[in-house]
């Protein structure tokens, strides 16, 4: 009962509001007084078939109303035109906003990604002053999964004082490589394969030579701080780059890295 009577409110609230829109619609096109009197007649309609049941009368307006219906398609046509051309103009403002909502996300995505690789760089400019030895790997296309389990699972936002603390020389997590995965910190002291080439320049550590492993059998990069001299490096397949200031850092990640922030 009581959700009849609800349904029932809507259901006049609706055909209020349709009314309400219609008469507006002819009002600005010169037809408002056309279409009271259409609806006075089809007031006395309804009161004169529905209400008082006088059938004869009843019958009568039957018949125009019938008829009617056609002729009202025919007088008012231009107000109907445009009418639907109003809900098409609507529905295309609706899509316009999923649009616009579609950019607002990818430019908060953006802005995010941005401030992942300010703090990551942030870290990596303060271990290298105080020799702290890193590895980070940040994932691509390809998945780290086989690698990620050999570490510890963090799953935390990037934040450069806990890529610090992680790295720290006393912690238990500062050995082995930290993987990035979709933007965030995935897992800490993982284990990565390690380099057989022999051209490896002599001055480069364990941490340079599992760089190197990684970026042979996938497609991550790998950004090494040296424990010796503090010096920042980063390796991408074949690409070796050592001394690398942070300024080059954050050009390299937001340049190679910042597509796949999110694609994990």
């Amino acid at each position: 009962m009581g959700f009849q009577i609800v349904k029932d409110i809507i259901d006049i609230l609706l055909v209020a509001i349709l009314l309400y829109e219609t008469y507006k619609l002819l009002k600005k096109s010169g037809a408002a007084s056309v279409f009271v009197g259409v609806f006075a007649f089809i007031l006395v309609w309804f009161l004169v078939s529905r209400v008082f049941e006088m059938q004869l009368l009843g019958g009568l307006f039957d018949k125009v109303i019938n008829v009617g219906a056609i002729a009202l398609i025919v007088i008012f046509q231009d107000e109907i035109r445009m009418f639907f051309s109003r809900i098409g103009d609507n529905w295309r403002m609706f899509d316009m906003f999923k649009q616009l909502s579609k950019k607002v996300r990818a430019k908060s995505k953006q802005q995010e990604a941005d401030q992942s690789v300010v703090q990551i760089v942030l870290a990596c400019k303060n271990m290298s002053r105080t020799k702290t030895g890193a590895l980070i790997v940040f994932t691509r296309k390809q998945d780290l999964q086989q690698y990620a389990v050999s570490g510890e699972r963090i799953d935390a936002m990037i934040n450069s004082r806990l890529i610090e603390n992680i790295f720290f020389k006393n912690s238990p997590l500062h050995d082995g490589a930290l993987l990035i995965v979709g933007g965030r910190l995935h897992s800490a002291a993982c284990i990565l394969p390690i380099s057989k080439k022999q051209n490896i320049p002599k001055q480069f550590g364990l941490r340079h030579r599992a760089a190197l492993g990684i970026a042979e059998k996938t497609d991550a990069i790998a950004v090494v701080v040296s424990e010796e001299t503090g010096k920042i490096s980063y390796v991408i397949g074949d690409e070796v780059k050592t001394g690398v200031k942070p300024e080059e850092l954050e050009q390299m990640l937001s340049e190679q890295w910042y597509d796949y922030c999110h694609a994990n």
